[in-house]
C-alpha cells in the first residue's frame, strides 16, 4: 500500500512531486515503435524507465487505453505491472456512477484477480454522492481522488454555483471529508486555479491535491506551491504532454527525461523554500 507517510517520504527522498501522466496517443508516438507487438506499452516502458528515478506518481488515463478496446486494455493492463511500485500509480478513469456499478468499476481497476490490474488510486466524479464513491473505499488500501476544481472552461458551468454550503466545490470538499480523511481521500485541483488553492486549503488543509494542467496547458508552478503546499508537500502535480511528446523522434524517452529532470529540479527549489526538506 502506498500510504499517506509513505508517499510524504518518496516526496522527500526524491526532491519531487512529480507526476508522469500516460496519456498516450499512438498518432502521437513515434512511428518506429509501431514495429513492436504493442507499441503503447513499449512507449509507455521507455518513458517510464527514463523518468522513474524523478516522479512519485504514474497516471495513466483510462480513455487513451479503452479507445482501442481488448488491444488497449492489454496495454494498459502491462503498463501497470511494469509502474514502478514505489511511486503511486492512479487510473484516471473519473468514474462516477450509482452504487453497485460502481462496486464493478471499482473491481475492475483495483481487483488484480478479475482485471489484471490493481491500481493504488482512481479519479471520481462526485455528482452522485456518496454512493457513487462508497464501493472505492471498501478498498482499505487504495484512494480515491474526487474531482473538486477542474482547470477547464465549463468549471464555470456547475463548480462555482452557490449553494448553501458555499460554492459547489466546496460543498463537495466538505462533504467527501465526512467519507474518509486525509488518508483515503485526495482532490483534483486544476493547476490554472492556483490562486483558489488558498481557499481550497481552508477546506483540505491535509489532503493532497493531484493538480493537473502544468506543462502544455501553461499552468504556473511556482503559484501553485505559494498558494497550495502544506508542511508536508501536499501536492501532486501532473504534467503529462510537455514531458511525453518532448520529441517524437528516437530519442523521445531522453527528451522526456529531460523534460522531467527540469520540472523535478523546479519542484527541488519549491520544497526546499516550503522547508518541506
Amino acid at each position: 500500500m502506498i500510504s499517506r507517510q509513505y508517499l510524504i517520504d518518496q516526496i522527500k527522498q526524491k526532491k519531487s512531486f512529480l507526476c508522469v501522466g500516460l496519456d498516450t496517443d499512438v498518432e502521437k508516438i513515434p512511428a518506429f515503435l509501431n514495429e513492436y507487438p504493442d507499441p503503447i506499452f513499449e512507449f509507455n516502458k521507455r518513458i517510464i524507465d527514463a523518468t522513474r528515478d524523478l516522479c512519485v506518481s504514474y497516471k495513466p488515463n483510462a480513455a487513451f487505453y479503452e479507445k482501442h478496446g481488448v488491444s488497449g486494455l492489454q496495454s494498459l493492463i502491462a503498463t501497470w505491472k511494469y509502474l514502478p511500485k514505489e511511486c503511486l500509480n492512479i487510473i484516471d478513469a473519473k468514474r462516477g456512477d450509482m452504487g453497485n456499478t460502481s462496486g464493478m468499476y471499482a473491481k475492475a481497476f483495483f481487483d488484480e484477480s478479475a482485471a489484471g490490474m490493481s491500481f493504488d488510486a482512481i479519479t471520481l466524479s462526485p455528482y452522485m454522492g456518496h454512493d457513487a464513491v462508497s464501493p472505492y473505499l471498501e478498498y482499505k488500501d487504495k484512494w480515491v481522488i474526487i474531482l473538486a476544481l477542474t482547470s477547464s472552461a465549463g468549471s464555470k458551468d456547475f463548480q462555482y454555483l452557490t449553494t448553501e454550503h458555499g460554492l459547489l466545490y466546496e460543498a463537495v470538499i466538505q462533504k467527501a471529508n465526512t467519507w474518509a480523511n486525509a488518508d483515503r481521500i485526495m482532490y483534483v485541483v486544476g493547476a490554472t486555479k492556483s490562486i483558489e488553492f488558498t481557499n481550497i486549503r481552508k477546506f483540505a488543509p491535509d489532503n493532497f491535491l493531484l493538480v493537473p494542467g502544468v506543462g502544455a496547458q501553461g499552468g504556473n508552478l511556482a503559484e501553485v506551491c505559494h498558494y497550495g503546499m502544506n508542511k508536508d508537500c501536499g501536492l501532486i502535480v501532473n504534467a503529462s504532454r510537455s514531458i511525453i511528446y518532448a520529441s517524437n523522434g528516437e530519442d523521445f524517452a531522453e527528451a522526456a527525461r529531460a523534460e522531467a529532470l527540469k520540472i523535478q529540479q523546479e519542484m527541488q527549489v519549491e520544497l526546499e523554500k516550503a522547508g518541506v526538506i
